[in-house]
């Protein structure tokens, strides 16, 4: 019981110094405009879960925002790009002070809740990258449904720059 007690305090000790803990939490590169929380983002790759083990041609619809709050609809296609719709209705919240980069979205009224940051985006905001607070998972977004060869390229350096393994990825079939 001592030597896992040790090890423990150990690994604490050691991710106290952010250059030798590898899991760093990525943060947001830059600033937000409201204007990525309104309508459609196609899902491009994100990180397996299994919330969506069996989705295909995800999407994201953003509308109602207002005064940091809006409402989502997300759809996923079971099975395959054609499979049977699997909808769920979401409500969001920017979080204060995160210069639009942070969020919480809720279900059941916002019984069960999950944070979500928005790490990076391109110049023109037709993709964005998105992960859970805790940095576990991440997602490519884009506002059409396939990035262009260059902007999927551009994409993942930035995953891989902000320290996303882009290899473990699951890219959507459409």
């Amino acid at each position: 019981m001592k030597s896992i007690t040790a090890a423990v305090l150990a690994a604490a000790w050691l991710c106290a110094a952010p250059a030798l803990c590898a899991s760093a939490t990525p943060r947001p590169v830059r600033p937000v405009p409201q204007t990525l929380y309104s309508g459609r983002w196609y899902e491009v790759a994100r990180t397996p879960n299994q919330m969506q083990a069996n989705c295909q041609a995800a999407t994201n619809d953003f509308s109602n925002w207002s005064s940091g709050a809006f409402s989502v609809v997300e759809t996923c296609h079971e099975g395959a790009p054609n499979g049977p719709a699997q909808v769920m209705k979401v409500s969001g919240h920017v979080l204060p002070s995160s210069a639009n980069t942070k969020m919480k979205l809720g279900i059941l009224g916002g019984l069960l809740s999950q944070e979500y940051w928005i790490l990076d985006r391109s110049e023109d905001n037709s993709w964005a990258i998105m992960d859970r607070a805790d940095g576990r998972y991440v997602w490519l977004l884009s506002r059409r449904p396939a990035l262009s060869a260059a902007d999927k390229a551009t994409a993942l350096q930035r995953l891989q720059a902000l320290g996303f393994h882009v290899n473990t990825l699951t890219f959507a079939q459409r």
